[in-house]
């Protein structure tokens, strides 16, 4: 029996497929920058695409230039600003807490040795100054980081200052009975006063001097990479023009030469306007805050010296230097005497006008004649006569007391003027910058569309 051929299945895997067409790998992606360069060089072959690169360059320069002169010149005006508004009145009432406690300490001495009955205006002064420390502690604190050395510093006055004033109160207080222990108190009272609050006042007015000082040279650095965008933008500018005359013969764009003019007077205005607020803010550094900083020594020298020499009479030889020589109180007032003469001996040199240089002579005439009643006085009290010393010491006339007054009116005649000069001077520092950022910002968009506005004017001659 015949069968028909099987029909014979091929696995599944043996069937034809159809044709895969070959796969043609993509050419690579190429980057945005490779692209727009290739842009850019084939722009650059025609003259039309030659002027919108000039343009777009133009543009770019003066907006950089305005740009960077708007941020540099707002950070020294900031700088100029804090030095008239927030350094300067700080280091100022950091060196009025330092003359306040140390003039409280003189009031306080002078009252004790006036007797139990403590003369009115010793004590109205005495309570006068430790109520502007006080509030020139609270104003200083509220202006100052806690964490910051100034604060730290703040810190410990208003922490010890209560304990100075409670000494103070339990001298007046045995004094007023006739107990000898009065004068162990008020001598403490000095020795909190001369080792602890007086030297964080010192460091608080040096830290607050420091940043003073930072800030004006803040304020004062050259803005040169201003000055070097500037120079590169006219230059620009220039080489624009110039390749625009040699290529149509015409003189002028009227848009580059807006842009040009515009450029010119920003580069003028920051040039001249740093200038003269550089020269204003080292005026006011020279002629005020080095002359304050003297002046405001030569008044603490002045207020310690008065104070040791109150002490003197106060211990009568009950302290001695750390060798047992010599009086305590006594070798200090030499010492600050002598410090008070090489700092007013600054401070002649400092002034540069007569209404510096006058109250700074009165205070060498007073010093001198107080060091001639001091030698006085201590003569008698070195020869017994205790009550001649003190009258000579603390009388109403032709004593010590008077000179003292007359160097310390002197001084502050001195401080003010010179406070004035400061202010005058940092104050035309600051306005110099004044309104220069909103100015570049302005000058700079209308040189940039000046620029574009010349170069499409160009640009439409090609349509």
């Amino acid at each position: 029996m015949t069968y028909p051929p099987s029909v014979h299945t091929a696995p599944e895997h043996e069937r034809a497929q159809p044709p895969v067409a070959a796969t043609v790998p993509a050419p690579s992606q190429r980057g945005v920058l490779s692209v727009t360069a290739d842009k850019v060089r084939a722009a650059a072959t025609t003259e039309p695409g030659r002027l919108q690169i000039i343009g777009a360059v133009l543009a770019l320069l003066v907006v950089a230039f305005g740009a960077v002169t708007a941020f540099e010149i707002a950070d020294r005006a900031s700088a100029a600003d804090d030095v008239v508004g927030r350094s300067q009145p700080l280091s100022a009432d950091a060196a009025a807490i330092y003359r306040s406690l140390a003039d409280a300490d003189t009031a306080a001495a002078s009252g004790f040795l006036a007797g139990a009955q403590e003369p009115r205006d010793v004590h109205d002064r005495y309570e006068k100054d430790i109520r502007e420390a006080s509030r020139l502690l609270v104003k200083a604190a509220a202006n100052t980081d806690a964490s910051t050395k100034s604060g730290q510093e703040i810190t410990t006055l208003n922490e010890q200052l209560p304990r100075y004033t409670g000494l103070i109160e339990r001298a007046r207080a045995s004094n007023r009975q006739g107990l000898p222990l009065g004068g162990a108190y008020i001598r403490y009272a000095n020795q909190q006063m001369s080792k602890v609050l007086l030297p964080a006042a010192e460091r608080l007015y040096a830290a607050e001097t420091g940043r003073l000082g930072e800030d004006s040279d803040s304020a004062r650095a050259w803005p040169f990479f201003s000055l070097g965008l500037g120079v590169v933008a006219l230059a620009g500018l220039v080489w624009a023009q110039r390749r625009n005359y040699r290529r149509t013969n015409r003189v002028f764009n009227h848009g580059l030469l807006v842009a040009t003019a515009a450029s010119t007077v920003l580069l003028l205005w920051l040039a001249v306007g740093h200038t003269v607020a550089r020269a204003e803010l080292h005026a006011a550094d020279v002629n005020g805050q080095q002359s304050l900083d003297v002046l405001n020594h030569a008044r603490i020298d002045s207020l310690k010296a008065r104070a040791n020499e109150n002490l003197t009479l106060v211990a009568r030889g009950a302290v001695l230097t750390a060798d047992g020589r010599n009086d305590k109180y006594e070798t200090d007032y030499n010492t600050n005497m002598k410090a008070l003469g090489e700092e007013l001996r600054k401070a002649g040199k400092l002034a540069d006008d007569d209404r510096g240089s006058e109250p700074v002579a009165k205070a060498v005439d007073a010093v001198s004649e107080w060091q001639g009643r001091h030698r006085t006085a201590r003569s008698a009290d070195d020869g017994g006569d205790y009550e001649g010393a003190l009258t000579l010491i603390i009388g109403p006339k032709d004593s010590t007391g008077e000179s003292f007054e007359r160097v310390d009116d002197a001084l502050k005649q001195a401080l003010a003027h010179e406070q004035g000069e400061f202010t005058r001077a940092a104050k035309d520092g600051q306005g110099a910058l004044g309104g220069l950022p909103t100015g570049a910002a302005a000058l700079a968009a209308l040189a940039a569309v000046a620029a574009i506005v010349g170069v499409n004017r160009r640009l439409s001659e090609y349509r």
